[in-house]
């Protein structure tokens, strides 16, 4: 057992801290907020994340996970220090970096004897000298500046920590080294890969992971379009691309465009970073460019054949987070969609089984929230697909169709078989698919 503190509560830290005590590890979680804390020490969550709505409560409970507003405290009896807190976007597109900086100088202030202090947040690369600065400012105890960036799926969060591809490391000191490995021996003894390198290098590569799968999902959206036009099925296409070894088939998938936390910020920051070291990264400001038209193509599809002016349809919109699994709305592809469609007159009803209130701050009451999939759809003229949550994979089409007053669908995760589809009267329409 390591006695850890994860200072922030955010998506990140709070994963990180209630994984770190389900290993077995005693862990004190920081945070300024005290109406977050309060509700962490009642044992309810602030976010939506499936596995840790058991594990933080359990942990708590067996001793091993506290909260606390006392960074003091949480430092100076921590062995390991995890900096966790939010990294958000400038208007320039470079990423905030006060919140991380000014943990960085109360740590410093709180050193007494050799600590390890642990970048967890996505972070610029360079930052780990920046922090390690700081801190040096304040102590002149021994200490060491870690690089750890976190590869988390929100949905998949929980099991991506417990069973990760990689744990990457960035560290130039022998004993800081070492105390990672304790830390993580848990994970590694059931083979996980500890991969080792410069501390510059691993603040490269979360951002170089990120905007690679940006990439790909950007790639294979303009490639759907070009389907559409030549009569292919990017399905098909998906399928016979990803069984290359070279390639793989993951993140191939088309759709309505990415979003969220991570992939937007993260690229934004790369290109941001780029254009300070004057290096031209093209093909990041392409994907941007490429994901933005992808999230307002569906709303050019429906109003090609609804009608521009869609003030006498009412639409019914299934999936608001930006992926399954998550209540998370940045960036996500519903919000463009839905203020195309409203802009266009459309009447919306939307459903989501766990993003109804972080919808309610976007939208208010421009739109109508539905209790379940079916009354989105009831009197609707057209159904459109925007997350693909399970729920959603194998619905009642006889029920939707008696539903429905037209019967008009838009496939945004291309989740259906089109020839299902037309084949009991719907008019289909998917991202790249061949009706």
């Amino acid at each position: 057992m390591m006695n850890v503190a994860v200072v922030g509560t955010g998506y990140v830290g709070l994963v990180a801290g209630a994984c770190f005590a389900e290993l077995g590890h005693k862990v004190t979680c920081v945070d300024n907020n005290q109406a977050k804390l309060e509700t962490l020490r009642a044992g309810r969550l602030p976010i939506y994340e499936p596995g840790l709505e058991e594990m933080v409560p359990k942990n708590a409970k067996r001793g091993r996970l506290h909260f606390t507003d006392d960074l003091a405290g949480a430092v100076s009896a921590a062995e390991v220090v995890f900096i966790a807190v939010g990294t958000p976007p400038d208007e320039d597109g470079s990423a905030d970096l006060r919140h991380v900086m000014a943990v960085a100088s109360h740590v410093g202030q709180n050193i007494h004897e050799f600590k390890v202090i642990v970048v967890k947040s996505t972070v610029p690369i360079g930052t780990c000298d920046k922090v390690r600065a700081m801190i040096a400012e304040h102590t002149t105890h021994p200490f060491a500046v870690v690089s750890n960036p976190e590869f988390l799926r929100e949905g998949v969060a929980v099991g991506d920590f417990l069973h990760p591809d990689r744990i990457v490391v960035g560290a130039d000191n022998d004993r800081a080294v070492e105390v990672m490995r304790r830390l993580y021996r848990p994970l590694t003894a059931e083979g996980a890969k500890f991969i080792l390198m410069d501390v510059r290098s691993s603040e490269m590569t979360k951002y170089a992971s990120n905007a690679m799968l940006a990439t790909r999902i950007s790639f294979m959206n303009e490639v759907s379009a070009l389907c559409e036009k030549l009569g292919a099925d990017i399905e098909n296409v998906r399928r016979g691309v990803g069984a290359d070894d070279r390639i793989g088939p993951a993140f191939l998938k088309a759709g309505v465009g990415y979003g969220g936390s991570c992939f937007p910020k993260d690229v934004a920051a790369l290109i941001r970073t780029g254009q300070e070291a004057e290096v031209n990264l093209g093909i990041l400001e392409a994907t941007v460019k490429a994901n933005e038209t992808q999230k307002g193509r569906l709303v050019t599809i429906i109003k090609g054949e609804l009608g521009q002016d869609l003030s006498s349809k009412k639409i019914g919109v299934w999936g608001l987070a930006f992926k399954s699994q998550t209540d998370d709305m940045r960036e996500a592809p519903s919000e463009a969609i839905i203020k195309g469609l409203l802009a266009a007159g459309a009447e919306i009803v939307a459903y989501d089984p766990a993003a109804r209130e972080t919808a309610e701050v976007i939208f208010g009451d421009t739109i109508t929230y539905a209790a379940d999939p079916y009354q989105a759809i009831e009197g609707a003229d057209a159904l459109v697909l925007v997350t693909e949550w399970a729920e959603f994979t194998a619905p009642d089409w006889e029920r939707v169709w008696a539903l429905m007053r037209d019967h008009s669908i838009y496939d945004g995760r291309n989740l259906w078989e089109p020839r299902d589809l037309t084949a009991q009267g719907f008019r289909y329409h998917g991202i790249g698919r061949k009706a």
